[in-house]
């Protein structure tokens, strides 16, 4: 008899494990570069800075904000008399001078800055540039075009429940022309995203042509409000001045950080993935209705995300890295929204993940700004 229970409980745990098993496959050698180490590190961006074709690194380190010059990754402050402490950036060519621009944003007290790129980047000063200081709770900062006249708007958002802005979402147009840089703030959410609202998606998610809007707060002890814990998007008005629409995913979702908009399934629609940064687990929203899918449930601190095709073959995958569990992953869409995981890296926390061809050599390799880690790695994609 006791035979017996013990093999129906062995085959019963079996059973269990067999499926989280077969989503999780052996991932070929992905190569760990460091490029920078020393102080705690919320953010990195990649671009070519310099002009010489290869791509470049920018991170807040210790308040410190650094060019890591390509290939050797010689570090050339830029930024020096602000002296902040940046949770995110973004990368942006702002005066429409040709050369990139970088932005940051400080949490709190809030407060978003632009570091004009000079003709000799390494040699000469980066100018600093406001572009508010009335927003609190900058967590997350995102580049895209919200109003459909081509040209890249700035996405923020106002997480604490303080201030003009409290509990809100912001975005930024360009009102000069070429060359001169003014900065006219936006609402999206006015109010009701409370609760610590972390990152940013944006995309055409109803299909009627206008960039909607995507957000989510982590709740949690912090959140002072208790108003947390929930994904959400905002439903673009026809005109813009006229207030936006919010629409809950989902609510009960401790530690939600992060969510894009994208189509998962290929079935034409617009759905989401998301993570939950502050708890645990990656999962996926299936349009219309938003049924909840897991993509992987225990993955813990998945704290930055990036929805991109990984592996070239025509369908949306993710990434990120879990800054508890200390985990780098890439996640494959079979093109139907199911999910294999590919573990890329052990020991390395994280707060941001950009998706980049590094290397130039056709593929995107993943780059992480590693908070408690303190350095700046990339992971080099073995995809062709």
């Amino acid at each position: 008899m006791k035979r017996f229970y013990l093999s129906t409980l062995l085959t019963g745990l079996i059973g269990l494990l067999l499926p989280l098993a077969s989503a999780q496959a052996q991932s070929p050698s992905w190569a760990r570069h460091v490029v920078y180490e020393g102080e705690h590190c919320n953010t990195a961006v990649a671009g070519d800075f310099t002009g010489d074709g290869q791509v470049d690194i920018i991170c807040n380190a210790g308040g410190e904000t650094l060019l890591l010059v390509a290939p050797g990754w010689d570090q050339v402050p830029i930024g020096q008399e602000t002296g902040l402490n940046l949770i995110h950036g973004e990368v942006m060519d702002v005066d429409r001078d040709g050369r990139l621009d970088f932005i940051g944003c400080r949490y709190k007290p809030g407060y978003i800055v632009w570091m004009r790129q000079p003709e000799e980047a390494t040699r000469q000063r980066w100018v600093v540039g406001l572009v508010d200081d009335k927003v609190d709770g900058i967590h997350g900062l995102l580049v895209g075009d919200v109003d459909g006249d081509r040209r890249p708007d700035l996405l923020a958002n106002s997480a604490q429940p303080a201030g003009p802005f409290a509990n809100s979402l912001v975005w930024y147009r360009q009102a000069g022309r070429r060359g001169q840089v003014q900065w006219q703030r936006q609402l999206v959410a006015d109010g009701d995203a409370p609760g610590l609202s972390h990152y940013l998606g944006v995309g055409d998610v109803d299909g009627d042509g206008r960039a909607d809007v995507a957000s989510a707060a982590k709740g949690g002890p912090q959140d002072m409000t208790g108003k947390g814990n929930w994904f959400a998007w905002w439903q673009a008005p026809r005109k813009r001045r006229e207030p936006w629409t919010r629409h809950l995913l989902a609510g009960d979702q401790p530690g939600a950080t992060n969510i894009h908009p994208a189509d998962v399934n290929g079935d034409g629609l617009t759905d989401f993935i998301a993570s939950r940064g502050h708890d645990r687990g990656v999962i996926w929203f299936e349009a219309p209705g938003w049924q909840l899918h897991t993509i992987h449930p225990d993955l813990f601190g998945p704290h930055c995300l990036q929805v991109v095709d990984m592996d070239g073959d025509g369908d949306i995958d993710a990434a990120t890295c879990a800054k508890d569990d200390k985990r780098v992953a890439w996640f494959e869409n079979d093109g139907a929204g199911n999910f294999t995981t590919h573990v890329i890296g052990e020991d390395q926390a994280a707060y941001d993940i950009r998706a980049v061809d590094m290397d130039g050599d056709g593929d995107l390799d993943l780059l992480v700004a590693g908070q408690a880690s303190k350095n700046v790695v990339w992971y080099e994609s073995p995809i062709k």
